[in-house]
């Protein structure tokens, strides 16, 4: 396939709505309860009605899916439970005559043990250098070669049969790559290219910081610097030659990037490596007006002197929803505790997760809206007997794992399994279809309504910097270059709205008086 002329409209990334599609649940095209890229290309109206700028797809690679299919077998081909690589490259066409790019992950620190490589590496090959191997210590090499442990919880190393060990820093079906072998850094580079030549325009890195290990595998110590597996300084010479390889085709890189040090996260941003990162700072604060409002003057003030732009994002396929995250009383955030919640809990986390939408979507960057937050969509109580998520198995049961927000969407709300297709390989809640697409288009009131509408009117707050402006505790106000305002009432009582011509889009009803209600958002012509 000859490379096609590179999308030299460079800055559409600064400013995007990039829409995070999980294939597996979105719609299924073929009613086999699994979504796939038919179901995808039958709802990309509705996308293109959304009005996002581009598609984030999480991996749709190849693999035995042990977890969720970032265990990639094959970079070069479809999951034949999604579809195939032909329909994939009609998927990212069809998207882009509609004014949708495409983004797709990479998983560069590990792949599947289903994976060509490390297959021939069991059988003794010389493929065992593109891996961390490593004889067992103990009398008889019983004990593992370092403390390391799993994000997923038990050891992070697994015994073959010959012996010795292999190192995964996620699950034992999920091998660690060695990336100080030049074939592994190859071998990405020609993916990138394989893809990008197919119109992808960008990629966003999965676990960015972890690939690079110290050869050493010693011991963890806490505090130890530099860190043994953590944002080590080989990494940023691979993505400076993954950025000149983006650079090529005018494509764009994302990276997931989890450190706590400013000043290190921004390295991964300079102009010559990777153009954005998630934020995580905005995604993990709870919902608190001087809390949220640190987070979004970090956030900013650390993507100023490299010129990157700033991300946004409320949910993705790994944390709590929305919705149910922001209707706890203790408005907190944890990755392993799901607390469900009373109707009266559900119904403030959804005036919570309305006024959050609006904030998130006024800030200055771009913004990433996982799949279903537009619906409103709780997070689900999966039967343990349904979870999937190795997080639950590695953690004897107590970690619920994520599979509660990968739930399959709602489409039709009189349609089986609320139009997702087949039975879904995830079960929907009871009076899921009342979260349904097709009965929100039609309701001014509805989630759907506010996100079409509030992604429409976006560009009225232009590309300029963000000014707060003086207001009450518990208040947020703030105005951008082109002058509209954004005011976020997270206090509990009703607040006069400063000066302005006129309204614009409101996440809920305004008091009889005109004031803002708590936990109500509001844009505002100045």
């Amino acid at each position: 396939m000859g490379q096609p002329t590179p999308d030299r409209n460079d800055d559409w990334w600064r400013s995007a709505v990039i829409y995070q599609v999980y294939v597996r649940s979105f719609a299924d095209g073929d009613g086999d309860g699994t979504g796939d890229l038919a179901g995808v290309r039958a709802r990309l109206p509705y996308l293109a009605e959304l009005g996002v700028d581009a598609l984030w797809f999480n991996p749709w690679y190849l693999s035995p899916m042990k977890d969720g299919g970032y265990d990639v077998a094959d970079y070069r081909s479809i999951d034949p439970a999604f579809g195939t690589l032909a329909e994939a490259e009609k998927l990212i066409a069809e998207a882009r005559v509609l004014g949708i790019r495409t983004i797709v992950d990479i998983v560069p620190n590990h792949v599947s043990d289903q994976h060509p490589w490390f297959r021939a590496a069991l059988a003794d090959g010389a493929e065992r250098e593109l891996f961390h191997f490593r004889p067992g210590r103990g009398d008889h090499g019983e004990l593992p070669p370092n403390d390391w442990r799993s994000e997923f919880g038990g050891p992070a190393w697994t015994r073959t049969a010959g012996g010795d060990w292999y190192l995964h820093l996620f699950a034992p079906e999920q091998p660690d790559l060695n990336w100080a072998h030049p074939a592994v850094r190859q071998e990405h580079e020609d993916i990138l290219r394989f893809w990008f030549e197919r119109g992808v325009a960008g990629f966003r890195i999965d676990s960015a910081a972890l690939p690079a290990k110290d050869p050493r595998l010693p011991d963890f110590v806490a505090g130890r610097d530099p860190h043994p597996y953590v944002d080590r300084d080989d990494l940023h010479d691979i993505y400076r030659a993954w950025r000149a390889i983006a650079d090529e085709y005018g494509a764009v890189f994302v990276g997931e990037v989890w450190l706590p040090d400013t000043e290190r996260f921004a390295r991964y941003l300079r102009p010559d490596e990777l153009h954005t990162a998630f934020n995580f700072s905005f995604l993990t604060c709870p919902w608190d007006a001087r809390r949220l409002r640190a987070a979004i003057d970090e956030t900013l003030a650390e993507h100023v002197p490299i010129g990157a732009p700033a991300t946004w994002v409320l949910c993705n396929h790994d944390v709590t929803r929305t919705v149910t995250r922001y209707g706890r009383a203790d408005t907190g955030f944890d990755f392993a505790t799901k607390v469900f919640g009373t109707p009266a809990d559900l119904a403030l986390g959804t005036r919570r997760a309305r006024a959050a939408a609006l904030l998130s979507l006024a800030l200055p960057g771009a913004v990433y809206v996982y799949q279903g937050e537009e619906l409103g969509l709780p997070e689900a109580d999966i039967p343990p007997d349904r979870i999937e998520d190795p997080m639950h198995a590695r953690s004897g049961g107590t970690d619920p794992g994520r599979d509660g927000c990968r739930v399959p969407l709602p489409w039709q709300a009189d349609a089986p399994h609320a139009g997702f297709g087949g039975e879904p390989w995830l079960p929907q809640p009871s009076g899921w279809a009342s979260y349904a697409a097709d009965r929100q288009a039609g309701d001014p009131g509805s989630m759907l309504t506010l996100y079409r509408e509030a992604i429409r009117l976006r560009p009225v707050f232009g590309d300029g910097p963000l000014t707060w402006l003086p207001t009450a505790d518990g208040v947020l106000a703030f105005t951008r270059a082109d002058g509209a305002l954004c005011v976020v009432n997270l206090a509990a009582t009703p607040v006069a709205l400063p000066a302005h011509t006129a309204p614009l889009l409101a996440s809920g009803p305004l008091d009889p008086d005109g004031r803002l209600p708590g936990d109500t958002a509001v844009w505002l012509r100045a």
